[in-house]
């Protein structure tokens, strides 16, 4: 008897639907399966069998064939063990599964027949939905990120008993449903770090605020103890909160790279991810034999926090260059092409010499030779490509000693929000949503300057000797800073202060 039943691959953050056909021959002897699986799919025959016998059923002494369709896609993981178990059993006639084919059906097994969690729950409910499926069954676990995806039905199950007695017996599944809405706008504004706990430090505030307004990547420099994580730790406090469309995109790559837990649904606050200097190219940007999403996608529509920029290798700074631009990674095989998001903001931190206390070093430890070495473990390029980059003073005693509180992130955030609102309608009409998108027709049209304004950065491109793509940085910035100010045009106060924020193109650093 030939018995379909569906399960889901992950393709990039998207899903595609995978057929599973069981035929169970009466003549012969055998376990086939075709259809490109990998290793933890061909093993899944011994988890199923010890599975089944523990539950009170056996795969029959028969020939069975199962084909994974599409046959020339690779499938991959161990999630299809209650899909092939529930076949054999429909297939053998073992139980009756008249309805098998209206749902998803997912799920790693246990030789107890007890069902663990899965990964990329979310866009494959998504896709169950799209192709008209009635409902999804899966792991308990994975039930609360299933159900943000509405008119789905999700039933959530702990053996694989239940989903026997549900298809034999009629016997009910308790089905998971929540108001996405609501559980968002509940935890859209929950924060651990505020901004009025940050002693001191206006200027590098200041600074925050403008990155935050318009989206622009930023590195502080200043010596150990200065608060340079303490500050980056509390910009997701003042970002803008996530979109409905945003909470969901970012969702789905922690879902595909198994990030959500057990308790999330819908993640609502901008991720924050803060890789070691250790990482490996390949896990801060994706990829693998089967690829999947790195740290810079796992930070998209957030914060990606690289602490003690220079100490991270060369090769794998460098392979940020053409996300940062492009804000996508491409991952490429023989065989196939992934896509991943990468619409992040930078945040990066250093130390301003080897020693940490340049140039208020007393013993001078960090020769020009040194220093000039510790420079260049960031290429001009990549610091182009850096909007802001500011110095952070050491904080004196008497700031450290003041009880009064600084300005909270609530206030901070609200002129972001008013910043960020007049971009958005700025560029309504075009497919960009704040100043550091903006390309060199936005510049052009949207960044005019007045003579005063265009001899001050005239001035500032000679002296510092800067590039092309730092004269853009400068505009956008300055036009970042207009709009916190509510001014339509760029005025040279606004330039002067977007220069002051090109700290390593000056002679000083680059000695």
């Amino acid at each position: 008897m030939l018995v379909k039943v569906y399960g889901s691959a992950i393709h990039g953050v998207s899903a595609q639907i995978i057929t599973i056909e069981v035929n169970v021959a009466g003549a012969g002897v055998g376990y086939h399966l075709v259809g490109l699986p990998d290793n933890a799919i061909k093993e899944s025959s011994y988890r199923i069998s010890a599975a089944l016998k523990n539950v009170g059923y056996n795969i029959p002494g028969k020939k069975i064939t199962i084909n994974m369709a599409p046959a020339d896609l690779r499938k991959e993981g161990s999630a299809y063990d209650l899909s092939i178990a529930l076949g054999i059993l429909a297939a053998s006639n073992q139980i009756e599964a008249e309805s098998i084919g209206e749902y998803i059906i997912m799920g790693e097994l246990s030789l107890d027949g007890g069902l663990q969690p899965i990964k990329g729950v979310l866009p494959i409910a998504i896709k169950a939905r799209e192709e008209g499926f009635k409902g999804i069954i899966l792991p308990k676990q994975n039930t609360r990120e299933a159900a943000i995806v509405n008119n789905l039905e999700v039933y959530g199950v702990e053996n694989i008993k239940e989903v026997i007695s549900f298809f034999n017996e009629g016997k009910p599944l308790e089905r998971t449903e929540i108001d996405t809405r609501k559980e968002f706008h509940d935890k859209i504004d929950s924060f651990p770090f505020d901004f009025s706990e940050v002693k001191g430090q206006e200027t590098a505030k200041r600074a925050m605020e403008v990155a935050a307004a318009g989206g622009h990547n930023i590195i502080l420099i200043g010596p150990p103890g200065s608060g340079k994580t303490m500050l980056a730790k509390r910009i997701p406090s003042i970002l803008p909160p996530l979109t409905i469309k945003e909470a969901l995109e970012t969702t789905k790559i922690h879902s595909v790279a198994g990030k959500i837990g057990a308790e999330t649904s819908l993640m609502t606050v901008r991720p924050f991810r803060s890789p070691h200097h250790t990482i490996s190219d390949v896990a801060l940007v994706g990829g693998g034999s089967y690829p999947q999403p790195g740290e810079i996608s796992l930070a998209h529509n957030g914060v990606l926090f690289l602490d003690e920029m220079p100490e991270f290798k060369r090769t794998v700074l460098e392979v940020m260059r053409q996300p940062l631009e492009d804000r996508v990674v491409t991952i490429s095989r023989a065989k196939f092409t992934v896509n991943y998001p990468a619409s992040f903001m930078l945040v990066a931190s250093m130390n301003p010499s080897p020693s940490g206390y340049f140039p208020d070093d007393p013993n001078n430890t960090s020769s020009a030779f040194e220093m000039q070495r510790y420079m260049n473990k960031l290429s001009g390029p990549l610091l182009d490509r850096i909007d802001i980059h500011i110095e952070v003073q050491k904080v004196e005693f008497e700031q450290l000693s003041d009880r009064r509180k600084g300005e909270n992130s609530i206030k901070i955030r609200e002129r972001v929000l008013k910043a960020r609102e007049i971009q958005e309608q700025r560029y309504k009409d075009l497919d960009i949503s704040y100043n550091a998108q903006i390309g060199p027709k936005e510049i052009e049209k949207y960044c005019e300057l007045d003579s005063a304004s265009q001899n001050l950065i005239k001035n500032a491109m000679e002296k510092l000797n800067l590039s092309a793509r730092a004269y853009d940085r400068i505009l956008k910035v300055a036009r970042t800073i207009a709009d916190l100010e509510n001014s339509e045009q760029i005025l040279s106060n606004h330039i002067a202060e977007a220069i002051q924020y090109r700290s390593l193109d000056r002679e000083f650093w680059n000695a």
